[in-house]
């Protein structure tokens, strides 16, 4: 096991550079850089200006050199200029001498960028989003993962009765009704004056300063809604599967209670394919939930996304990219660890 852990981590890493390194490529192509000149030096300055404040912050230099600076894994260039010193390193830390500018000033040193968006370091950005998309995927997992599990358990013990068609038509409808759909209709029916109800807020931006149950449940059920029937249907594809076994009808034959048949024999078996649905929900709740963000305005970590995507902040987009990236690795190498000790024949093969 420690021999495959130490392999899915070495493709991990090169996963994550190759990955990276397109992100980075890519937001630092020559018309996002001059964008992001005319956005911090004004709309109206001339093309040599432009390429002066290019040079000026480091962004002058081939893309692989920018890359491992960006990195930390090689010293980052200063650079001597009419205005005074340039470069990424004296750029983030505004040292005004070449003594005060760090050789390194990378990820590797924890400098992830300045957002030009919101005007403070990038990690505070980042660390603060994260932690309020995680309080919100917490309560979406925990309210999705559970029933959607009951909901596929319950349809494929009897596969083809009157409950398993109601279960599933519900999971297929819940599945193919988007967010932004099902969003709109609780918001209309539970926290608009339309119907009258009221129970909820129809904005979460005040769990900002503290989750209730008035501002986080529609987000949440908006959310659980969605990825519920996904998961639903591969519990009960699985379900139904290992319920026409031998060994279960086996142990039919033997006299063994049903409910003893399905907890005992068929639940662990029937859960295999499910967990790797499961760890898949991990990176899409971290980037899918830009519409519920912005549908119930929560200033979460698709939030961040989107407004940096909109205002050209290529440090935010580089970080939320790795963040993500790293997320999606991580949880596919928990699938593949949990995947091993679920099926024990994937150890022996």
């Amino acid at each position: 096991m420690a021999i495959f852990i130490l392999r899915r981590l070495g493709v991990m890493l090169l996963t994550a550079l190759c990955m990276t390194f397109i992100v980075f490529a890519l937001t630092n192509l020559p018309p996002n850089l001059e964008k992001l000149a005319k956005t911090q030096a004004g709309m109206r300055i001339t093309d040599a200006e432009v390429a002066s404040w290019i040079d000026r912050n480091g962004y002058g230099q081939p893309i692989p050199a920018r890359y491992a600076e960006w990195l930390g894994i090689v010293p980052a260039k200063v650079i001597e200029t009419g205005r005074g010193l340039g470069g990424r390193c004296v750029r983030l830390t505004g040292a005004t001498s070449v003594e005060e500018v760090p050789r390194y000033c990378g990820v590797l040193q924890g400098q992830w960028g300045y957002s030009t968006k919101f005007r403070v370091p990038v990690s505070e950005v980042i660390g603060e989003r994260l932690a309020r998309t995680g309080i919100l995927m917490f309560w979406a997992f925990a309210t999705m993962v559970p029933i959607a599990l009951v909901i596929g358990v319950l349809a494929g013990m009897r596969e083809g009765s009157a409950t398993d068609r109601a279960l599933s038509t519900f999971s297929i409808a819940s599945t193919s009704t988007p967010e932004y759909v099902s969003g709109v209709i609780f918001v209309v029916i539970f926290a608009s004056s339309m119907v009258g109800l009221k129970w909820f807020t129809g904005s979460a931006k005040s769990a900002v300063n503290g989750v209730t149950f008035e501002n986080f449940t529609l987000p949440v059920v908006t959310i659980a809604l969605y990825g519920m029937g996904y998961i639903a249907r591969m519990t009960r594809a699985s379900m139904a599967e290992v319920m026409t076994a031998q060994y279960i009808r086996t142990a039919r034959l033997k006299g063994v209670k049903f409910r003893t048949i399905v907890l005992r024999h068929a639940l662990r078996n029937a859960l295999i394919a499910p967990f790797t649905v499961i760890m898949l929900q991990f990176p899409w709740l971290l980037t899918g939930v830009v519409i519920v963000e912005a549908l119930f305005v929560y200033p979460g970590f698709g939030d961040a996304l989107v407004q940096g995507a909109q205002a050209n902040d290529i440090d935010l987009l580089l970080a939320v990219s790795v963040v993500a990236v790293v997320v999606v690795l991580v949880t596919q190498l928990i699938s593949d660890i949990g995947y091993a000790f679920l099926n024990p024949r994937i150890r022996v093969s």
